[in-house]
């Protein structure tokens, strides 16, 4: 991993000149050395330098985290402690996004860097011309501590003190320690930011044996593709994985590969997904924006907006596009994400009708999209992502509508399928060799992502929550034993004291939100309006200072709002459109002054799915709030609640106790 502009022992950063330590920085910088940066850097040598005289260790300068695409000011390994340390040379105060950042580090070393799993970590930041300030040492429960504040001049007397007040865990050898796996787990937004930068997928993604990797799913994909190119015939692709496998990423990274190496493929990816792709888009924008501002070249953000936008595209402008032009398109691959929810004949035909004026539309959007690809004369490939489980509104088709379009109309397209696809998630109880019969089809097991990378902490999460949603009790206790330790699941009755759960448990920059179903219209009594429409961007992206923001858990987010994305703490609150009465779940939907029973069988699994999706949110652990309802209001009694966290305690999950 280590990928530090200058590393070496202590005892050697002595034995070079800080002239000469700052030539080694200023060679490995990418960009030209202003002064502004030659004198923090002097500086920070200088304090580093005296401060560690006398440690037995070993020191990094410009020290890489890869994940989150930033370098810690300085790292430093002493008596088997890790002290990760930030600067904010001519500061007189440290700030709290200075907390954060370094925190930030500190965390992602603790999570992904595997020589620091065992490790004490220590985040310091130093503002040079602060008051010298007092220090407390409190380690959180993981071994890394609180961030510690310094001018510099104590810097040397916080190291001692730590050392001396941590039992030695033995010997850390740093250049060793530097150079062990890094695993990350990005979220979607990070690994967006960080492959449209340019890095490669197996630089911010696990890598490790337990994980499918996403390399071996993008070389599966560019055979496929070279195999169509080749052979100049049509080719469909069907790219499955549980909630949070990295099926997004997995899109993103083969157009962003193959728009590097092969421009004139123009590929593309598309989602219908607005959320995902007004979110992904404000990210990459707003990245773009600052790393120019960075490098000192004028900008205006609206131009990094302009640029994003080929990066990710939404499904409906290509089909809106398509519509007026018998014209094959531009791209020759084309990436479809959530191609489950894509529309059945009737609801496009309905949207047609009253959107577009066209009054003769009889094609499914599934077969529509493929009959676009088909005007190519020669090759061309689709790729469709699709999740198990998350058909979530009516009117999507499910996967099934994928094969019946190409069996009407594209038998000689070359079909590849993933064999998960005889799962029941997928095909809504068809028999999956029916919907294959008379393609021409092959079966590869590289285009399955069978683990989550959302959670890092808890693979067995997306099985637990399936269990969960089908009503297994037995099986979910069974699954959330395995996750337990890592993976912190609570129940609560109280909203307020499910909001500080989630407070104390986020640290750095951690995000944290509410989430409920969309049909969750009785929670509004309890201050859940689901129907106050977020901005999603700004829900996901904006500061701890913004009250639009999920941190100030005032807005909650819907399934419609957050599927494709995450938080790492997640509040899950429960309505009862979707209720355990004596073990099993029940379906509602609330209309006009009362619930109603949903009877039909497609909405119950959309309402299945909505539970499925919001509880397959949070990368770190969640609280899920089942309120106790109000004996006076005929609308939420107790009895719509009590079932459900009773069942949820049936699956192993502990009720909190009430403050």
């Amino acid at each position: 991993m280590n990928g530090a502009f200058y590393s070496s022992s202590i005892q050697e950063l002595f034995d070079h000149t800080p002239e000469a330590v700052l030539g080694i920085l200023a060679k490995q910088n990418p960009f030209a050395l202003d002064a502004l940066q030659r004198n923090a850097w002097l500086s920070q040598i200088d304090l580093v330098r005296a401060q560690s005289r006398g440690l037995d260790g070993w020191v990094a300068f410009e020290f890489a985290i890869p994940r989150m695409g930033k370098r810690a000011d300085v790292v430093m390994t002493a008596a088997g402690i890790v002290f990760v340390i930030e600067f904010k040379v001519g500061a007189h105060q440290v700030d709290a996004a200075a907390i954060d950042q370094v925190l930030d580090y500190a965390l992602d070393l603790k999570n992904f860097h595997s020589g620091s799993h065992e490790r004490r970590i220590v985040p310091i930041v130093v503002a040079t011309l602060a008051e010298l300030p007092s220090f407390a040492l409190t380690w959180g429960a993981d071994g890394v501590a609180s961030p510690i504040r310094s001018n510099g001049g104590n810097l040397g007397q916080i190291i001692g003190r730590v050392i001396a007040e941590t039992p030695r865990q033995g010997d850390l050898e740093g250049a060793q320690w530097a150079k062990a796996g890094y695993k990350p787990t990005p979220t979607i937004i990070e690994a967006a930011q960080a492959l449209y930068q340019g890095h490669r997928v197996e630089d911010i993604t696990r890598s490790d044996a337990g994980a499918k990797n996403l390399s071996q799913t993008a070389t599966c994909l560019a055979d496929v593709i070279e195999d169509a190119k080749s052979q100049g015939r049509k080719a469909i692709c069907f790219v499955t994985g549980v909630p949070g496998a990295g099926k997004t990423l997995a899109g993103l990274n083969l157009v962003t590969l193959r728009t590097k190496a092969h421009e004139e493929e123009h590929a593309v990816f598309l989602s219908g997904n607005g959320p995902l792709v007004e979110v992904l888009r404000e990210a990459l924008a707003r990245d773009e924006h600052a790393q120019l501002k960075e490098r000192g070249e004028k900008a205006k953000k609206s131009d990094a907006v302009r640029k994003v936008r080929s990066f990710v595209q939404n499904i409906m402008h290509f089909r809106d596009a398509n519509l007026v032009t018998s014209e094959p398109p531009i791209e020759r691959v084309a990436v479809f994400d959530e191609a489950q929810r894509a529309w059945d004949a009737k609801h496009l035909a309905n949207f047609m009708s009253q959107k577009k004026g066209q009054t003769n539309f009889q094609m499914s959007e599934p077969e529509f999209l493929i009959s676009v690809m088909d005007r190519h004369d020669g090759w061309c490939t689709i790729i469709c992502l699709v999740g198990g489980g998350q058909e979530i509104n009516a009117g999507e088709a499910g996967l099934t509508e994928w094969f019946s379009a190409l069996k009407r109309s594209f038998r000689d397209w070359k079909v590849y399928t993933s064999e998960q696809l005889a799962h029941r998630d997928y095909h809504w109880g068809q028999n999956l060799e029916a919907l294959l019969d008379g393609l021409e089809s092959q079966s590869l097991p590289a285009l399955h992502l069978a683990v989550s990378v959302r959670s890092f902490r808890a693979e067995k999460m997306s099985e637990f929550v399936g269990a969960l949603v089908a009503g297994e009790a037995e099986e979910a206790t069974h699954l959330y034993r395995q996750i337990k330790a890592s993976y912190p699941i609570a129940v609560t009755r109280s909203l307020k004291q499910a909001k500080q759960w989630l407070r104390n448990r986020a640290r750095g920059s951690e995000r944290i939100g509410l989430v409920a179903s969309s049909g969750a219209s009785r929670l509004k009594p309890e201050g859940i309006n689901v129907h106050e429409k977020i901005d999603a961007a700004t829900w996901f992206l904006n500061g701890r200072d913004d009250v639009r923001s999920s941190y100030y858990m005032e807005d909650p987010a819907t399934e419609f709002d957050i599927q494709g994305l995450e938080l790492d703490w997640v509040g899950v609150c429960w309505e009862a459109d979707f209720r355990s009465i004596d073990g099993k779940w029940q379906y509602y939907r609330f209309s006009g002054t009362r619930w109603q029973n949903v009877n039909d069988e497609s909405r119950k699994i959309y309402l299945t799915n909505a539970y499925r999706v919001l509880l397959t949110r949070a990368r770190q652990g969640m609280v899920i709030y089942v309120p106790t309802g109000d004996e006076i209001d005929a609308t939420r009694p107790p009895s719509y609640y009590d079932g459900t966290a009773d069942f949820l305690r049936h699956c192993g999950l502990s009720l909190l106790e009430p403050t």
